[in-house]
């Protein structure tokens, strides 16, 4: 992008100033090389969802932000219902509440050294992974309901997982009000198989190393040192949470005109969060969200199985479980004063500061671990929120490292065969049933998370923590 066609605030604050039907300000959080290399859809985005009815404050891109369906990936943006605020189901995604769950193995990457392989191919042949991959769940009607009600809640009491991993989720485990009502029957058909499975795209189950520490006290209260050996979820709602942004994005664009609302882009559909459609939606996603966290506490649940068989003294408790494509009704402060508001974050993860009423207690004087994956192949970032972050975007930060170039620009440049061996050689090993996947997904389609992770900490919305390294990936 053209840095001339922002106000710069400072040297990783970018500011699009209110004009034609913009309500609020843009901001683009990135340094010049960032902001110089996002596409100019991403200018276009986040300028459109200002003009939104309802919006606070001004409408956010993050460091990692790219070009997304209506919003842009890394988008942020709160809306006030008392002041005909919207809701958007492409201000959330498809892959609603996809996430990444991080745990503790109790093992130090010198305990696994030369059970590498084995672990690799033990995880792929129990994990069940790819393009419409099903699970060995089946879900009746009265449990897939049962299920979009209770979330992570639901799973534990059907004997995955224990009762203390819900209180390292965001919301424990459960996403209170979900309507499973509001879920349609095809949305349900979709997942009925699909419980406990990774998917494909960029979503993986990686067994990581720290490979560094950054803040030693907050390191200690997250459990971590150096040489331990993690394991990341990333996945999300699967069949079922597209199926729902697919019918209600359809739904919300027929919708607008007749709530008076003047859309600058289809794909920015949207309606008042208190019509009856904004209503059915949000249910409906509140049940997706609880989709997600159940469908990482069945993964969990399995890894746990193969850690056992192979490591015996591995633990594998569970450090926290956060979202990025959500819209949840949180309290903050504007001007002074406390006021509800609809936070929408796509591509974007929730990022409370020390002291936030909804953290477990054994985060309350750090701040939210906040969960950063990379690309297949590069470091992951664990970091924590801060106060600063809530002033800065409604205590939000970036989720990943954001992709530089399509997926069709990526199956042309590499070849999936040729990335797994050139990852072998660097000692990570990769399974995956697509080689198609792993070409879309490799690392030098995405932006340098390095860079991604250090905006978002000069900018207050994260502190660095720890740097990872994956040893394994499973992928889609």
């Amino acid at each position: 992008m053209d840095t001339d066609r922002f106000e710069r605030v400072n040297e990783f604050e970018w500011c699009i100033p209110p004009s034609g039907k913009m309500r609020v300000p843009a901001v683009i959080y990135a340094d010049e090389t960032l902001i110089r290399a996002m596409d100019d859809k991403v200018y276009e985005q986040t300028t459109n969802v200002a003009t939104l009815p309802g919006i606070v404050k001004a409408s956010y891109a993050m460091p990692d932000a790219h070009w997304g369906y209506g919003f842009p990936i890394g988008g942020v943006a709160a809306f006030d219902a008392d002041l005909e605020g919207v809701i958007s189901a492409g201000g959330v995604g498809f892959d609603i509440s996809c996430g990444v769950r991080t745990l503790l193995t109790g093992l130090t990457r010198a305990q696994m050294e030369g059970h590498e392989s084995r672990l690799a191919d033990v995880l792929y042949s129990h994990i069940p992974v790819g393009l419409g991959s099903k699970g060995n769940i089946t879900l009746d009607p009265p449990e897939m309901d049962a299920m979009l009600s209770g979330g992570a809640r639901w799973a534990v009491a059907r004997g995955y997982g224990r009762r203390a991993d819900l209180e390292r989720i965001e919301e424990r485990g459960c996403m209170l009000d979900a309507c499973p009502d509001w879920v349609s029957e095809r949305a349900k058909n979709r997942q009925k198989r699909e419980m406990g499975t990774l998917g494909s795209g960029n979503h993986y189950l990686e067994v990581q190393q720290v490979i560094e520490v950054f803040d030693r006290q907050i390191a200690d209260t997250f459990g971590l040192q150096r040489g331990d050996v993690l394991v990341s979820i990333h996945c999300g709602s699967r069949g079922l949470g597209h199926q729902l942004g697919t019918e209600f994005l359809r739904d919300m664009a027929a919708a607008a005109p007749d709530q008076g609302i003047a859309l600058p882009d289809r794909e920015l559909a949207c309606v008042r969060i208190q019509s009856e459609l904004g209503q059915h939606y949000l249910g409906a996603m509140r049940a997706a969200i609880n989709c997600a966290f159940a469908n990482r506490q069945i993964i969990t649940h399995l890894t746990r199985e193969v850690f056992a068989g192979l490591f015996p003294d591995a633990d594998l408790s569970l450090l926290y479980d956060v979202s990025h494509n959500t819209c949840k009704c949180e309290d903050h402060v504007i001007d002074g004063r406390t006021r509800s508001l609809f936070v929408h974050r796509k591509g974007a993860t929730r990022a409370f500061g020390p002291g936030h009423a909804d953290l477990p207690d054994a985060f309350s004087t750090v701040g939210q671990p906040v969960l950063i994956g990379g690309s297949m192949g590069t470091s992951s970032y664990i970091l924590a929120g801060t106060g600063e972050s809530e002033t800065r975007a409604f205590s939000s930060a970036c989720h990943g490292a954001g992709r530089a170039m399509s997926r069709h620009a990526a199956r042309r440049r590499w070849r999936g065969r040729q990335l797994v061996d050139e990852l072998a050689a660097r000692h990570i090993l990769i399974r995956s049933p697509s080689s198609r996947g792993v070409a879309e997904e490799a690392p030098g389609a995405y932006k340098d998370v390095s860079t991604v992770v250090e905006v978002a900490e000069q900018i207050s919305l994260a502190r660095r923590v720890a740097r990872v390294e994956p040893v394994i990936c499973i992928k889609g």
